[in-house]
């Protein structure tokens, strides 16, 4: 927390609350909820300004001075776009060089060269995982929806047995592991170890894809057996390609970055001597502004060369990848805002004192409020940032493990039974040709075991480590 911070807490919520000061808070928090929740829902305002208007009301219910308001708002905004905002871009500028060179389109043809039968919702499961890695979940939807339709048609496989793998791993990806933005704003928010959360990240991701994935879709494929719709099946990138570049180079590329912040987060583990000279050079090479660049840099080697790209269309390229995340950065940055608000008129140490009072385990507590927000706004970022500047104040006296684990709790329960205020509800709708009844039968319940399966293995893993 910043000195500035500090000194509005102090000056305006004194310490302790009394139970009056939590009753008006609570309706403050309420309130600057309710509005975020409106302004999205029924006027459809982009979320960031429903999350600038929403910290805005939360100030005002709570009887702070605006002017301090403002000022926390703009800390936060300005604080969280520095911390995740060149991850978020290096992670767009990824994305769009894995998918324009054909790497994307070299992984999926390499493993699904390898599979057939039975083993084809794994390897579905498997592309996803990787593919998604690096991509943003609309962006790794699009990509792989024309493989999912050409493999169920060509393989004459129901639908759902090849499409539920493959958008449980991109969503169990988008949740739970960094480099994507809502792990990230969870990281920063809650000042936990991006390389410790990584690590359980993908312990917790493995078996919750596996269930949410291949085993889940056999049952989704008995209650939606639909066949693939022939008029959504577009052309995949690298068609237009004549050449692309290699399996293991783009594999390579993809997990570079995963590779070196775990490295980091073994080092400090193994050796814990911050001034020990190894450390010190994992410290650099494992921070994720330079993972993430490295894997920038190696990609144009590995795989914009490869595909025969030009000095100029690489520049492009990279240029095309920025535009699009412009929105997301402003949302994340709001939410940075928003969470700062929260704290600076003392709603943390609110939601610290209820905690303790009502004995609710910190990562339940943390789940259940994102699952809440998660069903109002159908915004898994949303709920993951506000969720994450509710709790933040409760990983003060964690420990390194425990704060990670409080940032997967935050990204299950962001991930909560997605439904008709979600843009991905739709987007999955239109592109496998359901009904609402349908998408609900299959997306909507595969989004809520993911949700609570890796919340079960968060608060597993708590009373183990």
């Amino acid at each position: 927390m910043t000195r500035l911070s500090v000194e509005m807490l102090a000056a305006d919520v004194p310490e302790p609350i009394t139970s009056a000061g939590h009753a008006q808070l609570g309706i403050a928090v309420l309130a600057g909820i309710a509005v975020i929740v409106l302004l999205i829902t029924k006027f459809k305002l982009h979320a960031f300004l429903s999350l600038t208007i929403g910290s805005l009301a939360l100030g005002a219910f709570a009887g702070a001075p605006l002017d301090k308001v403002i000022t926390s708002f703009s800390t936060g905004l300005g604080s969280t776009v520095a911390g995740v905002g060149v991850l978020i871009a290096l992670g767009a500028i990824l994305g769009k060089m894995l998918a324009d060179s054909g790497g994307a389109d070299q992984i999926v043809d390499t493993i699904l060269a390898k599979a057939g039968g039975r083993s084809m919702p794994w390897a579905m499961v498997l592309i996803a995982s990787v593919i998604g890695l690096p991509l943003f979940f609309e962006v790794g939807v699009v990509l792989l929806i024309p493989v999912v339709l050409m493999v169920a048609k060509r393989g004459n496989y129901s639908l759902m047995r090849i499409g539920i793998p493959a958008l449980a791993g991109l969503s169990v990806m988008h949740g739970l592991v960094p480099p994507h933005p809502g792990p990230l704003v969870a990281i920063d928010a809650v000042g936990a170890n991006l390389g410790v959360t990584l690590a359980l990240g993908v312990l917790v991701a493995i078996p919750t894809v596996v269930i949410a994935g291949p085993l889940f879709s056999k049952y989704a494929a008995r209650w939606v057996d639909v066949p693939a719709p022939e008029r959504m099946i577009p052309q995949r990138p690298s068609e237009d390609l004549e050449r692309r570049p290699g399996f293991g180079a783009t594999l390579a590329t993809i997990l570079l970055p995963v590779v070196l912040m775990l490295a980091k987060a073994l080092v400090d583990i193994v050796i814990d001597d911050p001034e020990h000279d190894v450390q010190r050079v994992f410290d650099v090479i494992g921070s994720p502004l330079i993972a993430l660049l490295a894997a920038v840099l190696v990609g144009i080697f590995t795989l914009g060369m490869p595909a025969g790209f030009s000095r100029e269309r690489i520049s492009s390229l990279v240029e095309k990848s920025l535009a699009p995340i412009a929105g997301i950065l402003l949302i994340v940055g709001a939410g940075g805002g928003f969470k700062q608000t929260l704290i600076d008129t003392g709603v943390g140490r609110m939601i610290l004192d209820i905690s303790e009072d009502w004995s609710i385990p910190a990562l339940l507590l943390a789940w259940l409020i994102a699952v809440a927000i998660r069903l109002a706004t159908g915004s898994a970022t949303v709920a993951t940032v506000s969720a994450a500047g509710l709790v933040a104040p409760l990983a003060a006296d964690m420990s390194t493990t425990h704060a990670a684990l409080l940032v997967l709790a935050i990204g299950a329960g962001s991930l909560f039974f997605s439904h008709v205020n979600d843009a991905g509800f739709w987007l999955v709708k239109e592109y496998f040709g359901l009904n609402v009844g349908q998408t609900i039968k299959t997306w909507s319940i595969m989004e809520t075991i993911i949700s609570v399966v890796a919340g079960a293995l968060v608060l597993l893993l708590s009373l183990i480590i």
